[in-house]
């Protein structure tokens, strides 16, 4: 998803506990290890819990930043298509968006033995699962399902951090290791495929583009291909000046970014952060900064720098917001403003602070032990790009640890969907 992001954030959302060191900002106010759920009106409002539903496999309760995490594989979700699907080993489940209701549970077929899922990610009538071979061995395969039955489609080859980029009932695009590649679904065969840059080059997908650069040289990224990725068409961005400074770290392509200047590219490097148009201008620099989170539906950067997280409007680099870089540790994911945090352990809870406001704009009932998922590209995990739901892990009741050094084991471990956003 998500590394490309300076130290990067979703290296510290895929490896929580060895990252996010500062202590949580909010202290937790729940004391209850039941969660309601919001009924009636209540369910407009953002922190309200739509439903809990139970999870399968093998839990325990972690303390810290890890929270509610499978035993002995990584659990991973996404949320699309009316459904919430969540997998870990070679198992996966899928929920009615809604209602939390079970849909299906399947195993995939057709994988090597000690294959293991990687990432999930929702698309429209599809799920795409990542799954990582047995170790030793590169790469890893894309199985597709369908959203409404969990059935199995079809297995891709892909790059060990690409996968598929956008998919539907027809057609799936999946970053490979040299080339990006248009299956159709139906018989496998290759509608389009377009060269990277270069073996394993950073990319980043938004809107309906991959953005991907060519091999970097003594003094920078000479170029970045911009591929349609519903027609393959593909356009070359030179820099103006040279050479982009830095690692392609992300793309912001968002609704209120309209003109020439609508699409900004960011490049991340020892010496900061600096954005760039499609027309291959600087656009402006941050020098002993890093990107910390990204608001594609404002259009708007924030950046650890110094002491402060500031927010930087992505088209001009003016600073529209700042707030103590100690707010940083406890923020997941970034919309309209407001960003989700975690509370930790068993009094968790879940709550949006406003980085504008400087203050916590709601706060959700209990959920102890929570956890959010993470996709290191970007593309799937607790959140996503068009639902105003994140699904976050939960443990309601826990049973006695085996050791004293060890998680207790989950006795209860729930899947909750709680409204982040009523925009």
């Amino acid at each position: 998803m998500k590394v490309w992001r300076g130290p990067a954030v979703w290296a510290r959302l895929a490896f929580l506990a060895a990252v996010l060191l500062a202590a949580v900002v909010i202290p937790g106010r729940a004391t209850s290890q039941q969660t309601p759920h919001c009924l009636g009106l209540r369910c407009v409002s953002a922190g309200s819990v739509l439903w809990t539903t139970p999870l399968p496999g093998s839990w325990i309760a972690q303390s810290g930043v890890l929270g509610t995490v499978t035993e002995p594989d990584a659990a991973y979700a996404a949320d699309g298509s009316g459904v919430a699907v969540v997998g870990s080993g070679t198992a996966v489940t899928g929920f009615a968006a809604t209602t939390g209701k079970l849909m299906w549970h399947v195993t995939l077929a057709g994988l090597q033995p000690g294959s293991v899922i990687v990432s999930v990610r929702a698309f429209s009538g599809v799920i795409a699962i990542g799954v990582q071979p047995p170790a030793g061995q590169a790469g890893r395969d894309e199985v597709m399902l369908a959203a409404a039955t969990g059935h199995q489609i079809r297995i891709y080859s892909a790059a060990p951090y690409g996968g598929a980029v956008r998919a539907n009932a027809a057609t799936t695009v999946i970053v490979g290791s040299s080339a990006v590649t248009a299956y159709a679904n139906a018989t496998g065969g290759v509608r389009w495929q377009r060269g990277l840059g270069a073996t394993g080059a950073p990319w980043r997908a938004a809107g309906q583009y991959l953005y991907a650069t060519d091999p970097v040289g003594p003094r920078g990224v000479a170029a970045v291909r911009q591929i349609n990725l519903m027609t393959g068409s593909e356009r070359i961005v030179r820099a103006q000046l040279g050479t982009f400074a830095g690692t392609l770290t992300d793309v912001v392509d968002s609704p209120l970014l309209t003109g020439p200047g609508g699409t900004v590219l960011l490049f991340a490097g020892p010496s900061g952060v600096a954005a760039y148009g499609l027309d291959g201008k600087r656009r402006w620099q941050k020098d002993a900064a890093v990107i910390e989170l990204t608001d594609v539906a404002d259009g708007v950067v924030y950046l650890a720098e110094g002491a402060r997280l500031t927010g930087i409007d992505a088209v001009s680099g003016t600073e529209v917001s700042s707030v103590a870089i100690s707010v940083a540790a406890s923020l997941y994911w970034i919309s309209g403003g407001v960003a989700l945090g975690l509370d930790q352990n068993a009094l968790g809870e879940a709550w949006g602070y406003s980085l504008a406001a400087r203050r916590v704009s709601w706060t959700s009932v209990a959920l102890p032990w929570p956890h959010f998922f993470a996709d290191m590209s970007g593309l799937g995990g607790s959140t996503s790009g068009v639902s105003h739901v994140a699904l976050l892990a939960a443990c309601a009741l826990t049973g006695t640890a085996s050791a004293a050094a060890s998680a207790p084991p989950c006795r209860r471990p729930e899947l909750a969907a709680v409204l982040i956003s009523s925009r």
